[in-house]
């Protein structure tokens, strides 16, 4: 089969399209004919080395955890998936991933594909889906008729983001240029602030709120100004990594990451199927472009959700 792989650390000049041997399903797992893999920011580290001590992979790595497309073997010990069947999931991370025309995926991180959105599309659904559902529910807690604002409301896990907080009765403050504007109000938002305008802080002075979801890399001065706008008791939740322990006046703060859990990837499949999920994928993009979309994320070309095709 055809995949891309790299063999060391490095550039994007270290993603190589080349053959490779067919994956077989080994015990509790199955293979996936892969109909997309989504590209995340992540993948840049990993690919980089930036990440070896949290995220070490073997070489040649295959990358990209987020894949959507047809079980083509089931392994032994699995049940509940047949051949032909079109499915989700989130990777381990630093196992073989989706950058290929087929993958070997545990049984356990599989959910039924979304049936109302392209097969190939609905890659863009796991890992950001399950950040924000996870931040949202398990480290803010959110609850109905509290308020939270989403810093970095225009990427992916902001949208979804401001859709589920909107769904769980919260009023929802966001970020967003100009750019995403209008997709982040057509989600429900509130309130809109163009970070590019005026930053949140002082577009906000004076209010505080339930929760605050930061999904923006913030420099120590930032992080304190955004974890200030918590109110007392409140939680700040952020999957940049801030160097913040304590942001005082009994506010929790906690540094996100994400797991994958097909429970609850099953249920945001059920949320998008219903309508009341919108996906947003930004571009379509063949696997062999897999070195350029990495050069665009470094140079902060590439905006939205990009999905390889095998």
């Amino acid at each position: 089969m055809k995949a891309v792989r790299y063999h060391s650390y490095g550039d994007s000049a270290v993603l190589v399209y080349e053959d490779t041997s067919r994956p077989a399903a080994g015990p509790g797992q199955v293979v996936v004919q892969v109909a997309g893999a989504a590209f995340n920011p992540l993948d840049v580290a990993i690919r980089a080395g930036f990440v070896r001590q949290v995220f070490p992979v073997t070489f040649p790595h295959i990358p990209n955890y987020d894949v959507a497309g047809v079980i083509t073997e089931v392994g032994e010990g699995v049940t509940g998936w047949r051949t032909g069947d079109p499915v989700v999931a989130f990777l381990p991370v630093t196992a073989p991933g989706g950058a290929a025309e087929y993958a070997a995926v545990p049984a356990a991180a599989l959910a039924a594909a979304p049936s109302t959105v392209e097969l190939a599309d609905a890659a863009a659904l796991p890992s950001v889906g399950l950040t924000a559902w996870q931040s949202l529910f398990e480290h803010a807690d959110l609850q109905k008729g509290q308020s939270i604002v989403v810093n970095g409301a225009g990427g992916a896990v902001g949208g979804f983001a401001v859709q589920l907080a909107k769904q769980a009765g919260a009023t929802v403050t966001a970020t967003a240029g100009a750019g995403s504007a209008d997709r982040v109000r057509s989600y429900g938002a509130d309130r809109i602030i163009d970070y590019a305008v005026t930053p949140l802080p002082q577009a906000v002075a004076g209010q505080q709120f339930d929760a605050v979801l930061n999904l923006v890399r913030t420099d120590p001065e930032e992080t304190v100004r955004l974890a200030g706008l918590a109110a007392d008791g409140g939680t700040f939740v952020s999957t940049t990594f801030p160097d913040l322990d304590d942001a005082g006046r009994g506010v929790r703060v906690v540094s996100a990451s994400v797991r994958s859990d097909a429970a609850q990837l099953a249920e945001l499949v059920a949320l998008v199927d219903a309508g009341d999920l919108r996906m947003h994928v930004a571009g379509r993009r063949p696997l062999t472009d897999l070195a350029a979309v990495h050069d665009e994320a470094v140079a902060g070309r590439l905006v939205g959700k990009t999905v390889l095709i095998p």
